[in-house]
This record gives structure tokens, sequence and C-alpha cells, in this order.
């Protein structure tokens, strides 16, 4: 079988075009969360990015549905200091804002004296082995801890109640353009919301919005997220996850969403 060449959108002149890849789960006429975060990463990346900085918090805001259709952008320097930078973008459709995001740029430095607490148990990403792929994709590796094995390529066999993980590296956001590790981060972060909204009905619950943090950008072409909290109530969830990486956690992601009962997606 001939591969095609993937990716979610081509770029010509400020305008993206999505390609098949891009679809929604929720709908054919929308985009899916990942390309739409990993394009606004870029976006401010390639306009905003310093070196000495790391992207410390990229918030966006999904509060339209971004439809398969040409998206552009606008974007702002918000603050350009010494230790802190802070750009904003607008995606745009037919002149509408469909989302937005802020991206905060901290400059490094030495680490100051003390330990303090974090958490006793860290996420493990599978066997390095299974890393590699001669097409240079790997297929996404799901678990969690009602799998007997742990991990598995089969979606199918991780709907249950228990915490749920994910190894991935995702799609290049542009067309034959490798992703830097700051869009590869984002893109494959936005799945905080399906590791921490899936329950063994499946996801039920759409986020409204995704805000991923990071000490320092992930190491390697893979990204690991796994569910850390789901609160929810009348309809309204709060999810958060753990960022990780082959040496071990980079980051955090927070998402809130809303019920979507009504189209929800049972991967059972």
């Amino acid at each position: 079988m001939q591969h095609k060449v993937r990716g979610y959108f081509t770029e010509a002149d400020g305008n993206y075009s999505p390609t098949e890849y891009a679809e929604s789960p929720w709908s054919a006429e929308m985009l899916n969360g990942p390309c739409v975060c990993g394009l606004l990463a870029r976006e401010l990346e390639n306009h905003h990015a310093v070196e000495g900085f790391v992207p410390a918090r990229f918030t966006v805001d999904l509060f339209k549905p971004v439809r398969a259709e040409v998206v552009r952008f606008t974007t702002t320097r918000v603050r350009d200091g010494n230790r802190i930078r802070v750009a904003d973008a607008q995606l745009l459709q037919g002149g509408d804002v469909s989302a937005r995001a802020t991206v905060v740029y901290l400059r490094t430095s030495s680490q100051p004296p003390g330990t303090a607490w974090t958490r006793d148990s860290h996420p493990e990403p599978p066997p390095a082995g299974l890393d590699g792929a001669p097409t240079g994709f790997v297929p996404t590796w799901f678990g969690s801890d009602d799998h007997p094995e742990g991990w598995s390529q089969a979606i199918s066999e991780h709907q249950n109640s228990s915490r749920k993980r994910l190894w991935a590296r995702q799609l290049p956001v542009i067309v034959g353009e490798e992703p830097s590790p700051f869009v590869r981060a984002v893109t494959v972060g936005e799945a905080t919301s399906l590791m921490a909204n899936w329950s063994e009905k499946g996801v039920g619950f759409i986020n409204a919005d995704l805000t991923l943090t990071f000490s320092r950008l992930p190491s390697g072409p893979e990204v690991g997220v796994e569910a850390d909290h789901h609160i929810s109530s009348d309809g309204i969830s709060v999810g958060t996850s753990v960022l990780f990486d082959r040496m071990g956690t980079f980051g955090a992601g927070t998402v809130t969403a809303l019920s979507n009962a009504h189209r929800q997606v049972d991967f059972g």
C-alpha cells in the first residue's frame, strides 16, 4: 500500500488549507483539536520565539467550532521583557475569530537552592523498541491501569474507568515540515482532554480550552500524556494531565470541557 503524504495543513501565502487528516471525530465539517492547537503553536513560535527562552505556558480558547475551511492568522506581541515575553494569536475564518491562543516565554536560568515536593509516581513510556518505524511515523500507543499489559495500539482495549495514558508522534502540522519540539508537545498534549475525560462509555465531553505548561521542551520525537485528575459536575468537567518523554516528566495540561453526550465518541 502506498502511503500518502501526511500532515494536517498545506500553506500558501499565509492561507492554511486543511487536509483529510484534520477532520474532527465530532463532525466532518469541523477541524480536530490537535491540528488547531498545533497550528496556533506554530504561528506563535514562528513570529515570537526567542533564543534563551522556553514557551512555559500555551493557552488556547476553543470558543467556536473551527470549520474545515481555509485558516488565516493575526498575532500580537503583548510583552517583550528581559525575562518574560508574551504573544497572542487569533485564528480567522471568513473574517471571524474562531479560536485564540497565548504563549508565555520565560528566560531560562540556574535553579534556586532547596528540594520541592513532587509526586512519588511518574509515568513510564512504552519500551524503546516500539518507537521506530520505517515511514518516520509511529502508531499511537494507549495505556490504562486496568489493561493487563499496560500498553497496546488498540484504543478499544482501554475503554475502562481506570487512569489513561497515551504515547504518540503526531502528524506534521504542515505537510512536509518536521514539527518543532514545541509544536510537537502541543499537538500531542491536546490529548489531555481525551485522557482525562475518557470513561468506560467513551468520551462525552468536548473541551472549550487547553492550557499546557512546560518546564522544558520534550526530547525526542514522541510525547506522552497521562491523566492526572478528572473533576466533573452538571455537565462541566476539569481535567488535568502530566506530560512526559523518555527523560521524564516535563509539563502538565489542564482543560475545561462541556458535556457533548448527544455526540458521545465510543471507542468500544
